[in-house]
């Protein structure tokens, strides 16, 4: 982040420019949301922990045991879930 302070909004015009408030974030930077001039929230980017760009980006780094679709299996999930018969 840059060394700059951040941008303040009250919370009407935080309402009214909510779209061009997220874009900003979204560009890297804070925003701090006030209520009669003191501040009580502040806006920040979120930083991704996995970076899926495409289909099959986990291919090869999963693995699936031989009986993931057995029926003891299915009756197992089925039961955690309260669904078994």
């Amino acid at each position: 982040m840059s060394s700059e302070p951040a941008a303040q909004f009250n919370i009407h015009d935080a309402k009214t420019n909510l779209s061009r408030i997220i874009e900003r974030v979204e560009h890297g930077e804070e925003i701090i949301i006030s209520r009669a001039g003191t501040p009580v929230a502040k806006v920040v980017p979120l930083t991704r922990r996995v970076s899926r760009t495409s289909r099959g980006s986990l291919a090869g780094r999963l693995v699936a045991a031989n009986d993931w679709d057995s029926p003891d299996v299915n009756e197992s999930i089925a039961a955690d879930f309260g669904l078994a018969p």
